[in-house]
């Protein structure tokens, strides 16, 4: 036991609402760009139909951010800000920005263009298509997948609705983060999810080569990857919109 004499303990229930107070009068900008906050992650984003209106205003917005940094003496990486700029054009074009598009900057360095970003955990790119998304968790499954195979492969004695359990609790979870975001991307993509569940009903159950992975997975009450992720899509939307607070 001693005193604390500056700050609270790591990991206080009390952290949270603290710093929800220290920033409640955090600028929000006046130049329609939108503010936002989910613990110390901060974005600001505008939409237009012209980067040329898009960065002035953001830059605006940046400074005035910066300014209230400085004055609460709140520490920002630069290193660790990044610029995504989003187009949703057909026409999928591998430039990162539009030629001359200049650099916005935070305390007087400029912060990089990239392709795509991880941002609260879900990778970002530029086309919202979340290719690189799903072919990070898609790997990670993987991993878990070889870990827990002494528990759920072929030769294991234990019961399959045991095996089943192991992986909806253990495995889908990965692969199908924040599904409410990328739910609409392309079938394809998510096809690489689907065989990683493919893969798991045949070893979970030692099915011979010539069974159907749609009679697997009705024999194992295991909903396809497309429709698991739509089901509860539907429910997180619905929950939203009937939630007491607006927010």
């Amino acid at each position: 036991m001693r005193p604390i004499r500056v700050g609270i303990p790591q990991s206080s229930t009390l952290s949270p609402l603290l710093y929800s107070a220290y920033i409640k009068d955090i600028p929000r900008p006046s130049t329609a760009v939108q503010l936002a906050l989910f613990a110390d992650d901060t974005a600001l984003f505008l939409r237009s139909n012209c980067p040329r209106n898009i960065l002035p205003r953001l830059q605006r917005a940046i400074d005035e951010l910066t300014q209230w940094l400085r004055l609460w003496r709140i520490v920002v990486n630069p290193e660790k800000s990044t610029s995504l700029y989003f187009d949703l054009s057909t026409h999928k074009s591998a430039v990162l920005v539009p030629v001359d598009t200049p650099f916005l900057k935070i305390l007087n360095q400029s912060i990089p263009w990239q392709h795509h970003y991880k941002y609260l955990g879900i990778t970002i790119d530029k086309h919202l298509q979340f290719k690189d998304h799903i072919a990070r968790f898609r790997k990670l499954a993987l991993f878990y997948l070889s870990r827990l195979y002494f528990m759920i492969g072929r030769k294991n004695k234990m019961s399959l609705r045991n095996k089943r359990t192991i992986y909806t609790m253990c495995i889908r979870p990965v692969m199908t983060y924040a599904i409410p975001v990328f739910t609409h991307t392309q079938p394809d993509a998510l096809y690489e999810l689907q065989v990683r569940q493919n893969k798991f009903c045949r070893r979970e159950t030692d099915a011979p080569w010539y069974g159907r992975n749609s009679t697997l997975h009705r024999d194992l009450k295991l909903p396809t990857i497309s429709k698991f992720m739509k089901d509860a899509s539907e429910r997180f939307f619905d929950i939203a919109s009937s939630h007491p607070n607006t927010l």
